[in-house]
């Protein structure tokens, strides 16, 4: 099992949050615990960036669903980028892809 690291670099257009590892029943909270700590303003937007995201669960997916809850509370938008093939399929198949916007990028996402 690969342990879940979260590197934070705050942009002018937002916190870009990169997800290292696996996002699982046992690492969520994790992401769940630093939400309330992201500096994040209406207009912002929260980037995911999920290139280094080795494995995500149902677990995960809740996390990111939280995130996404966390951003529209503030009246910031949200955006998952690089998101690996696996867990794109999942996004797919629940319909997520139509809920999260997706980039290649963290770059095209935030606008920088």
């Amino acid at each position: 099992m690969s342990p879940l690291d979260l590197t934070v670099r705050n942009t002018p257009n937002g916190p870009v949050v990169e997800v290292i590892g696996e996002l699982d029943y046992d690492t969520s909270a994790a992401l769940r615990d630093l939400l309330p700590t992201l500096p994040l303003e209406r207009g912002q937007c929260l980037v995911l960036e999920l290139a280094r995201m080795e494995i995500c669960d149902s677990s995960g997916i809740s996390a990111l669903i939280a995130a996404r809850n966390h951003a529209q509370s503030a009246g910031a938008d949200i955006a998952l980028t690089a998101v690996p093939a696996n867990t794109l399929r999942v996004l797919r198949i629940v319909g997520l892809d139509q809920v999260f916007p997706l980039h290649p990028a963290s770059e095209s996402a935030s606008g920088a």
